[in-house]
């Protein structure tokens, strides 16, 4: 009436080689997740050199109809 030896090792083969796929494919989605999360990098402060004046854009014209003021600040 009861299982056999062979019966109760091919169940316990199974139960394991499920958890085994489980394992790697949750771990997988982890890493999947934890590196879309992260900022996409490198930001253009780390991208210029210290030497080097970094490209400003221009400021607009008072002809487009708006009172503009620009100040750049050269940070040290």
């Amino acid at each position: 009436m009861g299982m056999t030896g062979e019966q109760r090792r091919r169940v316990w083969r199974r139960a394991v080689i499920v958890w085994a796929l489980v394992v790697v494919v949750a771990s997988g989605l982890t890493l999947w997740v934890q590196d879309s999360m992260e900022p996409q990098g490198p930001y253009v402060g780390e991208q210029t050199k210290p030497d080097e004046t970094p490209d400003l854009p221009p400021c607009p014209t008072p002809e487009e109809g708006l009172d503009v003021a620009c100040a750049y600040v050269k940070a040290d």
